[in-house]
């Protein structure tokens, strides 16, 4: 995950200073949607993982 957020930066800080050619801004797409797709991955197993109680100690 480290490797692919530093190069979405990489990729990220050429685009500001230089502009990225039509490969580069593929890769930076492709790069974007799979950090998303593992980020929301992660964040769903961590909301299953959230037991909710109530008064009277019910799980949900």
């Amino acid at each position: 995950m480290d490797q692919l957020i530093n190069r979405i930066n990489e990729l990220s800080r050429k685009s500001k200073a230089e502009g990225l050619s039509e490969q580069e801004i593929a890769e930076r797409d492709r790069l974007r949607q799979q950090y998303l797709t593992i980020f929301k991955r992660n964040f769903r197993q961590e909301l299953d993982r959230i037991e909710v109680v109530d008064q009277a100690p019910t799980k949900h």
